[in-house]
């Protein structure tokens, strides 16, 4: 279990709603964690049982459905996700998908997703990512051109999360190629629209119970009342909420290495070596010390970065140590407990091998370290 005690950011109404949380999952998630591995989907009947406890979108307002929760809630869901073991996609509609639709939609937009998105009767997606433009998303292709009241969506995407079960698709698309990022805007885009089309359910190296698929485009027509936000200003929107998704993976990361770093405990103080506990080796004892350090200390930069959500005061460059620095923490301090299990840390029926697989993804998606240290380091006040 997750230990809470010494957190700052968190306070009583959180932490009834983290015992909420484990208790849904002890029910609905921990006894098909190796189906939904196996089938690389998380069924639709899951997200309906986390609708049903309150467990998504919990910061949508109640005039939206929801119960107008701060962001606090979304990272307690998030970090039991994590420690639990799961990649299921609910993080993605939590943190991104559901304010970016309750932020930039119209009344129109927000009554028709939003109170489905908080029952999980609608599961959401978010398509920034192509072939060809990855962290620069001033790069993308797929363009969205005016045709009469309609426009005619045309491009493909690619590493799309919720994308096999997604009802509802927030695209990137140019509206204006000409203008570059400026002409870019968000396009909402239902399924079952025709020429919208799925892709393959992507074979990753981690990760298997998240859907993650290529989508296509192909004549798409929605009506200009699709646009989410305004109409070119879609690469500002993305911009403005970044910061909140680059932090959710920060907290994602960090609670599935602090799971890795205590089954290491656990692990070094039963396996045994030369007559004595593994653990009781100076060179593994301070290798214990440091993860335990780090992990803290990252703990409390995070538990900073949190509070800066919840008072609208997180800026991009923190949001971006938050990230490029926790999932680093996270990846080295996983590969050292796969190291301290030894053989036994190869082997997949030991959880410290799927968090090492899983994790590797983090210090990629949500924009790589290298991207986040170049947004750091052009801030004016270095």
């Amino acid at each position: 279990m997750l230990d809470t005690s010494h957190r700052t950011a968190y306070n009583e109404d959180h932490e009834a709603f983290r015992d909420t949380v484990r208790k849904v999952f002890a029910e609905h998630m921990t006894p098909f964690l190796d189906q939904h591995e196996e089938e690389g989907i998380v069924p639709r009947s899951a997200w309906k049982a986390l609708g049903e406890a309150g467990m998504l979108c919990p910061t949508v307002k109640e005039e939206n459905g929801g119960l107008g929760l701060d962001f606090g809630f979304n990272c307690v869901l998030c970090e039991e996700l994590s420690y639990l073991g799961s990649s299921a996609g609910f993080t993605l509609q939590n943190d991104i998908t559901a304010n970016y639709i309750e932020r930039l939609g119209t009344e129109e937009q927000r009554a028709k997703y939003l109170p489905g998105m908080v029952s999980g009767d609608v599961i959401s997606a978010i398509a920034m990512t192509e072939p060809g433009a990855g962290s620069d998303l001033q790069g993308i292709r797929t363009t969205a051109i005016k045709d009469g009241n309609h426009l005619v969506v045309n491009g493909s995407k690619t590493y799309i999360t919720n994308g096999q079960n997604a009802d509802v698709v927030i695209v990137v698309a140019k509206t204006d190629p000409a203008q570059g990022a400026k002409g870019t805007s968000l396009v909402l885009v239902d399924a079952g629209t025709e020429g919208f089309e799925r892709g393959r359910n992507l074979d990753k190296i981690g990760q298997h119970s998240a859907d993650t698929s290529e989508l296509f485009f192909n004549d798409v027509r929605v009506p200009m009342t699709n646009i989410l936000g305004g109409e070119g200003r879609g690469f500002i929107h993305l911009m403005e909420e970044l910061p909140q998704e680059r932090l959710g993976i920060a907290v994602g990361g960090q609670a599935a290495a602090q799971r890795a770093f205590d089954e290491a405990v656990k692990f070094t103080k039963d396996r045994k070596a030369f007559g004595q506990p593994i653990g009781s080796f100076q060179h593994n004892r301070f290798l214990l010390a440091e993860m335990d350090t780090e992990l803290e200390v990252t703990e409390t930069y995070l538990d900073r970065c949190l509070q800066g959500v919840v008072d609208g005061e997180l800026t991009a460059v923190e949001a971006a140590k938050a990230k490029w620095w926790g999932t680093e923490v996270a990846k080295k301090v996983v590969d050292q407990c796969v190291q301290l299990h030894g053989g036994y840390g190869y082997m997949m029926e030991y959880r410290v091998a799927r968090d090492y697989v899983d994790g590797r993804i983090q210090t990629i998606f949500g924009g790589t370290t290298e991207i986040m240290k170049e947004i750091i380091g052009r801030d004016p006040g270095l």
